[in-house]
Formats: structure tokens, C-alpha cells, sequence
């Protein structure tokens, strides 16, 4: 891979004027650029914001410059995973809803990001199909949750 990751986010937060330390975590393919800094409520922003838009930036330049470079995913302090665990348990609990009652259940708007890491969770869910819907004025898509057909 030509592009670095790891030196092109070192590069964005020097820019912006953040001391951080950057560090790789590679699980199989996928790659987790994690930020240490005593400002991670600023790298963060409101519900995550600014380090989706963070991320966004680096996959765009990585993508600039290597075309096949793969996704890279940006975490601060831990927020992703943290958020990443209580949405998962949340897609978890309402697949029991559906299965357990036979009723769709209907979850908030959700990024792309977020929708991707419920629909793979509950991928091999034999009760359950995922569909997003399109919210009215919103980039975001509303999540549902369905009885699977057989």
C-alpha cells in the first residue's frame, strides 16, 4: 500500500493544531487508526460528528492517492468501539422484540456507518431482516426490523 494512513492523520491533526498520538490496529483487513489526545471531546464533537467528518478526510485522501487502498476507521479514546458495542445491543434487544412479538421494530436515523454496523450484526439472524428507510429531509436512513420470511 503506498498511501500511509497513520502519517496522513498525523499530518491533518499537526494541521489543526491537536498533539496526538496515532496508533495502527490492524484486524485482518481492516485497519483502526486510533488518536490519543488530551483533546478528545474536540476530535469527537457532538454525537461524533467531527470524527466521522475526520475520518471521512483521511479515506478521501487515502483514496486520492491509492485507489485500492481499503476503508480505515477513526477512533478516539475508544468512543467508536463504546458506540459501536451499545448500538449493537441495541439492534441485538430489538431483533428479541421482533422475534419474540412478530412485530416490525423501528429504529432512530442512522449514518450509513452506523446502519453498516447493524446490518452485519444481525446478518445471519434467521428471524431477522434489516431495510432501511429514507427519513424525510435527512441524509440518514431509519433502520427496521422485520420477521424474516422463510
Amino acid at each position: 500500500m503506498s498511501a500511509q494512513p497513520k502519517v496522513i492523520l498525523e499530518k491533518i491533526l499537526g494541521s489543526l493544531g491537536f498533539s496526538a498520538t496515532v496508533t495502527e490496529q490492524k484486524f485482518g483487513d481492516d485497519l483502526t487508526l486510533d488518536v490519543t489526545t488530551e483533546e478528545s471531546g474536540r476530535l469527537i464533537g457532538r454525537q461524533g460528528q467531527t470524527l466521522a467528518d475526520l475520518q471521512y478526510i483521511v479515506n478521501r485522501i487515502l483514496f486520492q492517492q491509492d485507489q485500492t487502498a481499503p476503508k480505515v476507521t477513526v477512533d478516539v479514546g475508544g468512543y467508536r468501539t463504546q458506540a459501536r458495542d451499545a448500538l449493537i445491543k441495541k439492534a441485538q434487544e430489538a431483533a428479541e422484540k421482533v422475534r419474540r412479538w412478530g412485530d416490525a421494530v423501528e429504529l432512530e436515523a442512522l449514518n450509513a456507518f452506523d446502519r453498516r454496523i447493524v446490518h452485519h450484526a444481525l446478518r445471519d439472524d434467521a428471524g431477522v431482516e434489516t431495510h432501511s428507510v429514507e427519513v424525510d429531509g435527512s441524509d440518514k436512513k431509519m433502520l427496521i426490523l422485520r420477521p424474516k420470511k422463510h
